[in-house]
């Protein structure tokens, strides 16, 4: 099975199945990946979430915690990722009051057979939806927004970096 740029997709076998890559015969390297994403909002849900008034508590720990576990559970929850022996998570999340935004950032770290795009992705999104759970009874007008891998490093495809 191949895709309209003619290369062999990975995660399809003769007969077009989905089935999980084999990395076995992969080289362990080092791996990173950081991705990003925001969470748009009214300026006065942004002032609760700052100013630690939002009634379920720290927004920011909340969703910090939040993304690091999705991280590591990435694997229960995308169909046909590998678990990864995960050996650093970063999940930053700040404020933008000019844009009404919580900005959100995930770096994962990894020594293994494959990479751990997914697992950045993951961690970014689950942050973002933390946010909005904590938050939506204050504002059910929140949108996630622009969820994105900007960077990445390791492996035989070597290394990315998104352009802003």
């Amino acid at each position: 099975m191949t895709d309209s740029n003619d290369q062999q997709l990975s995660h399809l076998d003769s007969q077009g199945h989905a089935h999980m890559v084999d990395v076995s015969d992969k080289d362990v390297t080092a791996r990173e990946a950081t991705a990003r994403g925001r969470v748009r909002m009214r300026a006065e849900t942004l002032a609760l979430i700052v100013d630690g008034e939002i009634p379920k508590g720290d927004v920011f720990a909340t969703a910090r915690i939040a993304g690091i576990m999705a991280a590591k559970r990435t694997h229960e929850l995308i169909p046909l990722c590998h678990p990864l022996p995960i050996s650093g998570i970063e999940v930053a999340l700040c404020p933008d009051t000019e844009a009404s935004t919580v900005e959100i950032e995930a770096t994962v770290r990894t020594t293994s057979r494959t990479g751990v795009e997914m697992e950045a992705l993951t961690a970014v999104s689950v942050a973002a939806l933390t946010i909005y759970d904590m938050c939506k009874a204050v504002e059910k007008t929140m949108q996630i927004e622009n969820v994105r891998l900007v960077a990445k490093s390791g492996g035989k495809s070597g290394d990315f970096r998104a352009e802003d």
